[in-house]
């Protein structure tokens, strides 16, 4: 029954969303002349409505259902997607539909409000908002559908170079790479779109290659059949992770506290069959040939605001120089202003965890926009305070909606300078 009460809420809801939505579909179809582009229209949104409802229904029905060993996401995510494909746009019908009624009602109150010529030659402007709703709803739905079908697999690689005082003459020059967010279990068994993403991550010839957590979406067998594809990766002198807070398995059901904890243990050791150093609240030195060496940091999760913190980062600094050079791989960015920035002189940490919630605007040097930077304001890209710096990866993945709208998925590449 608990269960049921917000189902029957969000069902009562958006029922009377789309009767509103009908009324407004009526008014922009008001001056189509020939009955079967008007019926067409009226059936074409009461299916695809009902579509909408099933797909929602069955979203939010497998939500929260114990792990059985292998968990299928594709009919969860893509029922989400084609509810979001069908609501959002008549989120902005109702909008300016809302602006019509609104004018109507202040336009009676004082008693100016005028529909045009007898002959129906001038558009009112009550329809012409509307119609100009139905139009706009457009966008969001071609951008939805093109991030289903596209966006999610268009990777963009984003190159910067950092400069550091006391970064050693040797490693001057060294390119990191940084991925995140894998999410393996959100690309079923579609290959071809990650080994192209791979192909492009061994062109870009990395020293090191730096992944920071959320390799699953919940399950270590999600990576079935894929640890050959991932073990792919090269770079010439390492590849280092950690675990992010997906990775644990917290956000299903297990049947007993043992398969869950054997879930993240096995989890663990496809790292190492990957070819990872998996550093779990530790620290390893990382050398040149010189003779010159850094600090590479990596704790597990630790995230602000409810999420899990299993990370420690005392005790993965415990020996450590401060006056060595030091790179934190830290899954969420929340940890950096909690911990890392002036309480400690790390000079670079990774991130992702945020994804750019999958949505957003970014055109360079103009905008930089999405709507989780009201959640974490370090969001994405780079973020520099004093001498510290962090770097968030948008991630490679998606989970929840299977696509990304103005928010491609991402290959850093950092090159380390000597100032």
């Amino acid at each position: 029954m608990r269960n049921l009460i917000p189902l029957l809420v969000t069902f009562g809801i958006l029922i009377l969303l789309d009767l509103y939505v009908f009324k407004a579909l009526k008014v922009g179809i008001g001056g189509w002349e020939k009955p079967l582009w008007r019926n067409t229209a009226i059936y074409g949104f009461w299916i695809t409505t009902i579509l909408g409802y099933l797909f929602l229904g069955y979203m939010m029905s497998a939500f929260g259902r114990t792990a059985p060993s292998h968990i299928n996401y594709y009919p969860f995510f893509m029922s989400f997607g084609l509810a979001l494909l069908i609501i959002m746009p008549k989120i902005i019908v109702v909008i300016f539909h809302g602006i019509d009624d609104l004018t109507l009602l202040l336009r009676k109150l004082i008693g100016s409000f005028t529909t045009g010529d007898s002959t129906g030659n001038v558009i009112s402007r009550w329809d012409f908002i509307t119609k100009i709703g139905w139009a706009v709803a457009a966008i969001p739905f071609i951008s939805i559908l093109y991030g289903i079908s596209k966006g999610r697999f268009a990777f963009r690689i984003e190159k910067n170079e950092l400069a550091f005082d006391h970064l050693p003459d040797s490693f001057s020059g060294m390119r990191v790479v940084h991925i995140s967010d894998i999410h393996i279990g959100s690309f079923f068994d579609n290959h071809e779109p990650v080994v192209a993403a791979i192909d492009k991550i061994n062109s870009l010839n990395a020293d090191i290659i730096c992944f920071t957590g959320d390799m699953v979406n919940n399950i270590a067998s999600e990576l079935d059949g894929w640890v050959p594809v991932l073990s792919k990766l090269k770079a010439k002198h390492g590849k280092f992770s950690v675990l992010g807070n997906h990775d644990y398995g917290d956000y299903i059901g297990w049947p007993t506290d043992a398969e869950k904890a054997q879930n993240l243990e096995t989890l663990k050791a496809l790292h190492g069959e990957m070819g990872f150093k998996l550093l779990l609240n530790e620290k390893v030195d990382f050398n040149s040939p010189s003779g010159d060496s850094i600090e590479i940091i990596g704790i597990e999760n630790w995230g602000a605001g409810g999420f899990s913190k299993y990370g420690d980062l005392k005790k993965a600094m415990a020996g450590s120089d401060e006056e060595k050079f030091q790179l934190l791989l830290s899954h969420d960015p929340s940890h950096w202003d909690a911990e890392v920035l002036d309480h400690t002189k790390i000079d670079l940490t990774l991130a992702g965890h945020t994804h750019g919630m999958q949505f957003g605007i970014e055109i360079p040097g103009m905008i930089k926009w999405s709507p989780v930077k009201y959640r974490y304001p370090r969001w994405g890209g780079l973020y520099t305070e004093k001498n510290q710096h962090i770097y968030v990866n948008r991630g490679f993945g998606y989970i929840g909606f299977p696509g990304r709208v103005g928010m491609a998925p991402e290959i850093t590449v950092l090159d380390l300078k000597r100032a």
